[in-house]
């Protein structure tokens, strides 16, 4: 079956951007899928290494995770040996959970994976158009507060 015409929709930017972005968030995917990695697993390691440590409830925030949902991921990495949770030093009621040596060398796996994904997305583009669409989508970005 030959492609919807729908003109229309098809030159909108939004509907553009929407299946550019499936189509990252596929090889990103597919590629951390290697590491035996998801996504959200890789946006929480990415996170424990740049606060850690950091308070459970502080990463959950700080990435836009659901309390609950955050706890499975957690959950997933510790069972693995990529993070620790402790009592936070400075609130012992809470927990903070840091970033183990397995972790760190697994995240170094998963961002060199999630960088050639995003060149293959943007093979299509020259190094120049490259900078400036990623600066494009920043502003973008910025702009929805």
């Amino acid at each position: 079956m030959a492609d919807a015409p729908l003109p229309a929709i098809r030159s909108l930017p939004s509907w553009l951007l929407g299946r550019a972005a499936a189509r990252g968030r596929a090889l990103v995917a597919e590629a951390l899928a290697a590491e035996g990695m998801k996504m959200w697993h890789h946006v929480v390691l990415s996170a424990v290494r740049d606060l850690a440590p950091v308070a459970q409830a502080d990463l959950g925030r700080g990435v836009g995770l659901d309390p609950k949902d955050l706890v499975g991921v957690l959950d997933d990495l510790q069972a693995a040996g990529f993070v620790v949770r402790e009592p936070d030093p400075r609130d012992r009621r809470k927990n903070a959970v840091s970033l183990t040596g397995e972790g760190a060398r697994l995240l170094t796996r998963c961002e060199k994976a999630a960088r050639e994904a995003n060149d293959a997305l943007l093979a299509p583009l020259s190094a120049a158009e490259r900078e400036r669409f990623v600066e494009m989508l920043g502003r973008i970005h910025a702009a929805g507060g």
